[in-house]
Order: structure tokens, then sequence, then C-alpha cells
């Protein structure tokens, strides 16, 4: 019993030993790494910006209800031979005769009806808006859930290199009891090496364990867009949240879910662009207006110069009365596409409800098995120390003790693994059902 008490002492210290190092590091929160994702990933910014795009063309001008305002200058010179015969039969000639002309003013054109069209433009120009937040949205939900289940991760790489710790401490432990057992003659040579060899066994697994963290690390400073040598140290452990629902995850999906959402988007957007077509049925009505300066001078002929200024104006109308069907044409793919994106909503549902059923049958498998290996640890605890105990006194062989200790030390990493894979589970859910907390 004293055996066991000095090895959990060893194993207490070496595993408060190692928090220490771990504590000096700077921590970073879950939240706090959402925040820093949500300012510098790059994925992130990309989308932001695109949105901005979609926002600077919803306006009146892009959607063809303003007039266009434009000035024109138009001067044009000759020189050339000219020979004119007038009426009576008089001659005129001139060679390098000049000819100039001047003309420049301000004019408006002003579309004042196209069947609807310039309104059913300006409505899927705010479609399209709403199309590019909800593409920021999935976006931000996709990197959110990266950056957690990257840390989530590395809180289990983190609670698996204490248990690879653990498996160090009782290895060097056996290693002195065994040389001892050697030295007083109670074990033979092959008991010292077979303890070293397993200790070195354990030192690799470790070291293993710590290059993936490391990575892990790199890979977490990555998606924060930061600077990927960047010290930090994470939790030692994940709150699980077992009260998630299907059936409420079900309605939050269908009616938050980017996928969703971006289906629907595209089938208003289709029947925005019917509108569009119809008009072409319409009459197109236009007026124009302007403010000319007119000047041009001539070497030969009855006006040597001539200058006039004005307004202008004029009221233009047409209207398609047959294109070769094309028209119809148009309008019946336009319809095919309205009936497609009916198709893909009913698709993208089915797919969603598919991926949370399925995520929820693995959440709840998740629940259960934290609570079975939480328990396994416990037991597997309870039989290492009875295994230290009776090899102590030597009723028992290494292979006896290394099976216990293996078992300890994958008991650890498996409920680890449980806690990480039930915490992912709830992650996936909420990110289904658009409600990941941001």
């Amino acid at each position: 019993m004293r055996f066991c008490l000095y090895l959990l002492c060893l194993i207490t210290l070496a595993g408060r030993a190692q928090d220490s190092l771990q504590k000096q590091l700077p921590l970073l929160s879950v939240e706090d790494a959402v925040a820093v994702a949500l300012k510098n990933n790059y994925d992130i910014q990309l989308a932001t910006n695109d949105l901005k795009i979609d926002e600077q063309n919803v306006n009146l001008a892009n959607a063809g209800l303003l007039p266009n305002l434009y000035g024109s200058v138009n001067q044009n010179n000759n020189i050339q031979y000219s020979k004119q015969v007038r009426a009576d039969g008089t001659v005129q000639e001139l060679d390098n005769a000049k000819n100039n002309s001047l003309n420049y003013g301000v004019n408006l054109g002003w579309t004042i009806f196209d069947g609807f069209r310039m309104f059913a433009r300006y409505d899927q120009l705010k479609e399209l808006q709403k199309y590019g937040e909800t593409e920021l949205k999935y976006a931000i939900t996709t990197r959110v859930g990266d950056v957690m289940g990257t840390y989530y991760d590395l809180v289990q790489q983190q609670q698996n290199l204490k248990a690879l710790d653990t498996a160090m401490v009782i290895s060097k432990q056996r290693v002195e009891t065994a040389r001892n057992r050697f030295t007083i003659g109670k074990a033979a040579k092959l008991e010292v090496l077979n303890a070293e060899v397993d200790l070195n066994t354990d030192r690799t697994n470790y070291f293993r364990q710590v290059e993936l963290y490391n990575n892990t690390k790199t890979y977490m400073n990555e998606l924060l867009a930061r600077d990927l040598t960047s010290a930090f140290r994470v939790a030692d452990s994940v709150a699980i949240d077992d009260k998630l629902v299907l059936v409420d995850l079900m309605n939050q999906a269908s009616q938050q879910n980017p996928q969703i959402q971006l289906a629907l988007i595209d089938k208003r957007v289709a029947e925005l662009n019917l509108k569009q077509v119809k008009s072409a049925r319409y009459p197109q009505v236009s007026v124009t207006t302007g403010y000319v300066f007119s000047n041009s001078e001539s070497s030969l002929g009855f006006a040597r110069q001539n200058d006039s200024r004005g307004f202008s104006y004029g009221l233009s109308a047409t209207i398609n009365i047959f294109n070769g069907f094309l028209q119809k044409r148009r309008e019946n793919i336009a319809r095919l596409q309205i009936e497609n994106t009916d198709v893909l909503i009913k698709q993208q549902t089915q797919t969603i409800k598919s991926q949370l059923l399925s995520a929820y049958q693995t959440y709840l498998t998740n629940l259960e098995l934290v609570k079975l290996e939480s328990s396994n640890v416990d037991l597997a605890k309870q039989n290492l120390d009875i295994t230290m105990e009776k090899y102590r006194i030597g009723t028992i062989t290494q292979i006896e003790v290394r099976t216990a200790q293996l078992n300890y030390v994958n008991a650890l990493t498996r409920s680890s693994t449980a806690q990480y894979n039930a915490k992912i589970s709830e992650v996936v859910l909420r990110q289904l059902a658009g409600s990941l907390a941001l």
C-alpha cells in the first residue's frame, strides 16, 4: 500500500510540474480563438469583401432606374479639292478647300418604361445582397467550426500528453524497482532490461505526441491568421452540452441553415429573372433631351459659316413583335430554372436532415461513451494500484505489470477521445442547425 501511495505521489508531482510549465503560457479560450478568427481569418475576410461588393451593386442606377446624363464634343476638319456646279451653270472650284464643324453639348437619356424589368432587376440585386450575407454566414460558421474542432483537438492532445507523462512516471518507477530487485538478487537482469525498454517506448510515444501537439498548435495559428509561432495553452477540459433535442435542431435547420437559405434565395433570384425575361413582351419607352452648340465653316458654298444652339428632345418606343420564337424559348428556360431551384431546395433540405439525424445518433453514442470511459479510468486505476503492489512484493510478472500500465494509459486516452468526440458531435449539430454560437 505504501508503494502505491509513493507511486501516486510521483504521478501527482509529475502532473503538477507539467501543469506549471503549461500555465506559464497565455491561456487561449475557445471564445478568444473564435474572436481572433472572426477578425483575422482570410476566408472570412474574402467573404466579407464579396458582401461589400454585393452591397455596392444594390443601387437604382445599376438596376436602370435612373437617367443617363453625358456630355459630348465632336469636331471634324477637312481639306480637299471642291467643285460646285450651280443651277445656272456657274462653276465654282477650289483646291485645298477647308470645311470645319464643331458640335458640343449635354444630352440626357432615360428609359421610363421597360416592361417592369428595372424593378425586377432592383429586387434581384437586393436578393443577391442577401445571398452574399448568407454566404458570409456560411463562411463564418465553417471557419468557426474548424477553429472549435482544432481547439478541442488540442484539449484532447493535452490530456493525452498527461496520460503519456503518467506512463513514463510509472515506467521509471518500474525501472527503479527492477534495479533494486536485481541488486538484492530477487530479479534477473532481463527484468531490468525489459523495464528500460518499456520506459524508452513510453518516451518515444510521448515525444511523438508532443510533435503532433505542436503541429496542431501551428495549424490553429494558421486558422487564426496570426504569427505561426505564437505560444499559448488551451483549457484543461471541455464542457459538453448533453441536452440537445433532435426536433429542435431540425426546426432550427429549416430556418437557419445557410445552405438551405442559399437554395431558397436562388429560387427567388430565378423568379425575378423570369420577370425580367417577360418584360421583353412590353413596349420599351425612352425620352431624350439635350442642349447642343453647333458651329461649321466652309471655304466654298453659299454659307461660309453656320452657328446654332438650342434644346433637343424626343420620345422613342419599341416593341418586339416577332423574333423567331426566341422570347418563348427564353421564358421556358427561365421557368425550368425555377423548377430546378425547387428540386435543389428539397434535395438540400433532405441532405441536411439526413446529416442531422446521423450526427445526432453519433452524439448520443458519444455521450454514453463518455460515461463508460470515465468509469473505465477508475477501474483501470484500481487495477494498476493492485498490480503495482503485487509487483513490489514479487507475486506477478512484468508482463502483467505492463499490461495493467497500458490498460490505465489507454483508458485515459479513450476517455479524452470520448470527450473530444462528444464535443465535436455537439459542434457539428449546432453547425448543421445554423445555431453555432459565434
